[in-house]
């Protein structure tokens, strides 16, 4: 399973890329917003970063237009600025009719916003490259998220669609281990998961009784 940031912000990208090596970004309005620069600058800076590489950057249009013609047109501008860039379109009727466009014209799409196995299907029936189910979001609201994925990978299996699932919406160390397990090919969590990740307060007691039998043995 791939790891991707959740991120628009340079420095935690840098980070990532440095510490993590992470296999791709994806980005979103509210991840621009709270880059705190404009969109064009946002996304330029970022594609900078992944120039020479073949890691996919998932960008969205403005998420307001409802008109397919003019998502595709957005999304060709975009795509136009690096070859990392994947094209995110919301799950509607019109994103769908969007994403068979910019696919049929090379330009990868990610579905997001998706939250059943039909959305998903509509969207890797029109070609998207990545799907994207919300799992943190589902379970906000009492619905159940990791057999989401699982229900969504037998149908992209069973149908043999290229379609890879990205679990998006990751709020905690557990539903990585859950996406994992339930086939999602790429999990994309924000800087403060994955550090968090990293750890458990097992493993700090661990090494604490460790510690302290290292500094009690005799040198």
């Amino acid at each position: 399973m791939q790891l991707f940031l959740d991120s628009a912000r340079v420095d935690e990208i840098r980070h990532a890329l440095e510490m993590w090596d992470v296999d791709g970004i994806t980005t979103n309005p509210r991840h621009v917003q709270a880059a705190g620069k404009p969109f064009l600058e946002t996304i330029e800076a970022i594609a900078e970063l992944f120039a020479g590489t073949d890691k996919p950057v998932s960008v969205e249009v403005d998420p307001h237009v409802t008109d397919w013609q003019e998502i595709v047109r957005q999304g060709k501008e975009l795509a136009k600025i690096s070859p990392n860039f994947v094209i995110k379109v919301g799950a509607s009727e019109a994103g769908y009719r969007a994403i068979r466009a910019l696919t049929d014209e090379g330009v990868r799409c990610n579905a997001t916003l998706i939250f059943s196995v039909t959305q998903a299907w509509h969207a890797a029936r029109a070609g998207a490259a990545y799907v994207s189910p919300f799992l943190g979001w589902r379970e906000q609201f009492g619905d159940g998220a990791s057999e989401l994925i699982s229900d969504i990978r037998i149908m992209l299996d069973t149908h043999d669609y290229p379609s890879r699932i990205i679990a998006a919406a990751i709020r905690n160390s557990r539903q990585i281990g859950e996406a994992a397990v339930s086939g999602a090919h790429a999990v994309t969590a924000g800087m403060a998961v994955y550090l968090d990740s990293f750890g458990s307060p097992y493993t700090t007691m661990g090494e604490g009784i460790f510690q302290r039998a290292w500094d009690a043995t005799p040198q």
